[in-house]
């Protein structure tokens, strides 16, 4: 394993940037790219309760832990989500996300 966590995010403009994050961070993946300047609401404060934090992933949905039901529940309200939809605050930081790619909204 790795001691850094590299995760690679387009954001809305398609501009690419890579991540690097200790392993062992202990934070939500929304935490991390509000705290890297990504224009990311996060109006519920990560309670899978707004969606307004939704990302999709482009590489590496095996890696995650599956949805809740809250997150499922949050992501249903959404008319554009789809099965690469996830909740960037349901995502904790783990050195099985190494090399993840998502796109944020």
């Amino acid at each position: 394993m790795t001691d850094i966590i590299h995760i690679t995010v387009e954001d809305q403009s398609g501009g690419i940037r890579q991540l690097e994050i200790p392993d062992g961070i202990n934070l939500s993946l929304m935490e991390v790219l509000k705290a890297s300047d990504y224009d990311i609401l996060a109006t519920c404060g990560g309670m899978a309760l707004c969606a307004t934090c939704r990302i999709q992933v482009v590489e590496g949905m095996d890696a995650l832990e599956p949805q809740s039901d809250a997150e499922l529940d949050m992501l249903d309200t959404l008319p554009d989500a789809d099965d690469q939809s996830r909740l960037a605050c349901q995502i904790r930081l783990d050195p099985a996300l190494d090399g993840l790619k998502i796109r944020v909204f």
